[in-house]
């Protein structure tokens, strides 16, 4: 279907049978249980944009491996022009926590822009088994689409500390849906029905390009192309240039660390491809000023010079990854990172707990003279990196891959199409919070 509002978006195959041996045999043989009650079963995703970002980055791979076990999944983008954007941007850092105000002419338009998505949804025939929305640019299409098939909204930011006037509006959105997914379940709201809460992460899949790591030969050659001397210790974050993800402290961190060890490059991979972003161009241009002539600072935003192949050569290649996010909903490039064995420093905030044990699997920091310190420890003790580096990976691998994923996903579909028990059996209560969580603890 295509329309001015509603666009689908074309994947390519993928096999769940290709992850045997990668993820545990468990996940696969429930996702094989589950598939018996719910093959042909149609299932839509809307996001707002098919390139950049977690989301689109996810569902790349999830819609096909949801088609091969046997559900009509299908991926649908919706359409906005720069205003919308603009407002939605907005609600995001809000929803993490920014100050400021959004307009009364600013949110109504919101909500009559996706009352038209919704229109075009309708008018174009869409329908489906089971609905899944992601994140703010959808929220209010579950009110505007006819009742009957159960629909899902699944928030992937920030929201342990949301701005308290902006909730006061979402939230009562939240009211229209059958399941609402959180990563974590600090993120919950207070004011949330709990009993239609699920907790369930983010992951990735081991077996696109960006997450297979390259032979030694192959990582030298594509970093030299981008210019990195191989020769010499490199840190880098690759994330969205976003103000969240802190690129200054890590350039602050960069340059205490650079005082001990002269020869020390940082490379700052944050290519900008998702159009629901319209702040990174803004972010990207003082992040170029902050770092001035240093020629050590290599920053990349043009995704024809750095792909799939250079983003795993640069997870695999660095010494230190970092992600000094001060919010984050999950953080997908930690996980990446950690998949590759490479000792990882990131924020203490947000799903970065979830994937980081503190001194086992990577680091936490809340601080540039903290992340400099870690820096420094883990490039001077290579063998407690290494180390550090193989526990991430393992860590990853049991819990943080995409079959994982689509078992939480699955657990939510038959639940809420068959009204399975199953479900109950196979999570666990979080007693202090109240939610069930559908990833292993």
């Amino acid at each position: 279907m295509r329309s001015s509002l509603v666009n689908e978006v074309g994947v390519t195959p993928v096999r769940l049978a290709d992850y045997e041996g990668i993820v545990p045999d468990d996940q696969l043989e429930e996702i094989h249980g589950l598939a018996k009650s719910l093959r042909g079963l149609s299932v839509i995703h809307l996001n707002s944009t098919a390139d950049g970002g977690g989301v689109a980055e996810i569902l790349r791979s999830f819609v096909p491996l949801m088609r091969d076990v046997g559900l009509d999944a299908s991926w649908h983008v919706i359409e906005g022009n720069d205003e919308f954007f603009g407002t939605t941007k907005k609600m995001h850092n809000q929803l993490q926590g920014a100050e400021g105000d959004m307009s009364s002419e600013e949110w109504n338009a919101y909500i009559d822009h996706v009352h038209s998505v919704g229109g075009s949804i309708i008018s174009n025939g869409l329908a489906a088994d089971a609905w899944f929305m992601h994140d703010p640019q959808t929220l209010p299409l579950g009110g505007f689409l006819p009742q009957g098939s159960p629909r899902t909204w699944i928030c992937h930011i920030d929201t342990t500390n949301p701005n308290p006037e902006l909730a006061e509006r979402v939230i009562p959105l939240m009211g229209a849906y059958d399941s609402i997914m959180f990563s974590l379940d600090e993120f919950v709201p207070g004011q949330l029905e709990h009993d239609r809460v699920r907790i369930a992460p983010p992951a990735i899949d081991p077996l696109r390009m960006k997450n297979r790591p390259p032979a030694p030969d192959a990582v030298r050659e594509a970093l030299s192309r981008i210019g990195i001397d191989t020769q010499r210790p490199l840190i880098s974050q690759l994330a969205r240039f976003d103000r969240w993800k802190d690129p200054w402290g890590v350039i602050d961190a960069y340059r205490m660390v650079k005082k001990e060890i002269p020869g020390l490059q940082l490379a700052l991979a944050g290519v900008i491809t998702a159009k629901d972003d319209p702040e990174a161009w803004d972010v990207v241009v003082d992040v170029r000023k902050y770092a001035g002539s240093d020629p050590d600072i290599h920053i990349y935003d043009d995704p024809a010079q750095v792909g799939d192949l250079e983003v795993a050569a640069l997870q695999t290649g660095s010494d230190v990854v970092l992600q000094k996010s001060i919010r984050e909903g999950f953080g997908l490039s930690v996980t990446e990172a950690l998949w590759k064995g490479t000792p990882t420093i990131a924020g203490r905030c947000g799903g970065i707990r979830q994937q980081i044990d503190d001194g086992r699997t990577g680091f936490l920091v809340g601080s540039v003279d903290e992340c400099a310190d870690k820096i420094l420890l883990l490039l001077k003790d290579r063998e407690f990196a290494a180390e550090m580096g193989a526990a991430g990976k393992e860590f990853v691998r049991e819990r943080f891959l995409l079959p994982r994923l689509l078992r939480d996903y699955m657990r939510v579909i038959d639940e809420n199409v068959n009204g399975a028990s199953s479900v109950a059996a196979t999570t666990f209560w979080n007693e202090k919070r109240g939610v069930l969580s559908l990833a292993s603890d």
